[in-house]
């Protein structure tokens, strides 16, 4: 089966919210679920930040609704947006 690579946008639930924290707990959170490919900190504007994630999952059904299942469980984030899925 072929691997798809996708791509989340992770909003804080508040302006507080540690970027820098979050990251760390979504490593965490994914650590056996998926690979993860690339996850940075960006800048909206106004000082504030959103989390850039990429993983690699298996081509099968349900596979990015598990990973947003997960994501979610992560303490501060508000607002999980898949931006990009795309067969590698």
């Amino acid at each position: 089966m072929a691997d798809v690579l996708v791509s989340f946008k992770l909003l804080p639930s508040d302006s507080d919210v540690d970027t820098s924290v979050m990251e760390s707990e979504v490593k965490e959170k994914l650590n056996g679920v998926c690979k993860i490919n690339n996850i940075e900190e960006k800048d909206i504007g106004f000082g504030l930040k959103y989390i850039h994630l990429e993983v690699i999952v298996e081509d099968k059904e349900g596979e990015v609704d598990r990973i947003e299942k997960v994501l979610s469980m992560v303490k501060g984030v508000g607002e999980i947006n898949t931006e990009n899925v795309s067969l590698i």
